[in-house]
């Protein structure tokens, strides 16, 4: 089997990631948990041996017969780089072909400015950063929805200068490398999940800061639906929003009353001053009763958008990252809402807590997402 069907087929993934996190480390291991025969896991093993992303060494423990040889993630096969670019940031990861991140480094850049500048100060570190590692695909974060096809970013709500942009090609061309593109809630997802479920399970990881945004994992992988928009719950109109205007042009939208900006505007028409979400998330920590009872109310939003998504898609887990995930009023009321509206079977084994890779799933999530990509031979 070549090395781009072997991408393709799915089984490189599942063979990288069982033998980075230990779960299986000889063919006879990997043909048992992935259900297949030996005879092609041992086509399977020697593809990803021959491009350099697995090694062999000594030899592991008998069942009988001949001990069978140790298989090993090659840490000199190279690295995969992450970036994740926000709207006055920007972070860059080194990360081994195990997905482990070694390194990260964050510094400034204004969304605003538009494509080209703030791509031409990411392409100056990461060429920095690969000056010592030989890279073999960049994975790459926006904040808005992005079409995976052609790494473009399509009709965000807060991008001007952006849209139609191909970040993809344009990175994947000054750096000679493989370059894949997702927006940050997808890629936030799929840190998250790998790093608690490993290639199989399902979940939902929702963002929740100055805006929202969500991921939804099928098996273990970013399900995108047909135009690349699935998990997008943030426009969901809800009844407790009334006409308030949302930034994609319609009312009465989720994020207007259950994101950070949401918050910081309502407290606003309070009388209350408040600039940042953190403002907020600050006087709710203090025990502020008009702070403390919207963050209160946006939990219960989101978990009654949520509820509908998790009694139709019955995950087994639900994930709260960003920075209103802190909150455990927010908390608190995502989960109460969710139980109280779900079916009980669908709630039966259901966990809903926050994120554990906390700032670093984006970056986790952007290296799994080239890690995927691979075997590539290509190097920086």
């Amino acid at each position: 089997m070549g090395t781009e069907d072997l991408a393709r087929s799915g089984d490189a993934r599942r063979i990288i990631d069982l033998v980075g996190r230990g779960v299986a480390t000889s063919r006879s291991q990997l043909a048992e948990s992935l259900g297949l025969a030996p005879s092609t896991v041992g086509l399977r093993v020697q593809a990803l041996l021959e491009v350099g992303l697995l090694r062999e060494e000594g030899a592991g423990v008998s069942r009988g017969g001949r001990r069978p040889r140790v298989l090993r993630v090659d840490d000199a096969g190279g690295e995969v780089l992450s970036v994740e670019i926000g709207g006055a940031h920007a972070r860059i990861g080194r990360h081994s072909l195990t997905g482990t991140l070694l390194h990260a480094q964050t510094f400034p850049v204004r969304l605003a400015d538009g494509p080209r500048p703030v791509l031409s100060a990411v392409i100056d570190r990461l060429h920095a950063t690969a000056a010592d590692h030989p890279v073999r695909a960049v994975g790459v974060s926006l904040p808005g929805p992005v079409d995976t096809a052609t790494g473009a970013v399509d009709q965000p709500s807060r991008m001007p200068g952006w849209p139609g942009f191909p970040v993809g090609g344009h990175l994947s061309s000054a750096l000679g490398v493989p370059t894949f593109v997702d927006n940050d809630a997808n890629l936030a997802a799929l840190g998250e999940h790998r790093a608690r479920f490993g290639s199989t399970g399902h979940s939902i990881t929702v963002k929740a800061g100055t805006a929202i945004g969500s991921g939804i994992i099928v098996d273990g992988r970013i399900h995108r639906g047909a135009t690349a928009a699935a998990g997008d719950i943030s426009h969901t109109r809800i009844d407790g929003a009334a006409a308030v205007p949302c930034s994609c042009g319609n009312v009465g939208c989720l994020e207007t009353v259950a994101s950070g900006a949401g918050l910081v505007r309502q407290l606003r028409e309070r009388g209350i001053d408040a600039a940042h979400t953190e403002d907020v998330l600050r006087r709710a920590r203090d025990a502020d009763p008009a702070a403390t009872s919207l963050v209160r109310m946006a939990g219960t939003h989101l978990g009654q958008v949520l509820s509908g998504v998790v009694n139709f898609f019955n995950p087994h887990a639900v994930f709260l990252t960003g920075s209103l995930s802190a909150a455990e009023p927010f908390l608190a009321a995502v989960r109460s809402r969710v139980y109280e509206a779900c079916h009980p079977l669908v709630t039966q084994t259901l966990t809903i807590e926050a994120a554990q890779t906390g700032p670093d799933a984006v970056l986790l999530g952007a290296a799994r997402l080239a890690i995927d990509e691979l075997p590539v031979t290509a190097t920086v």
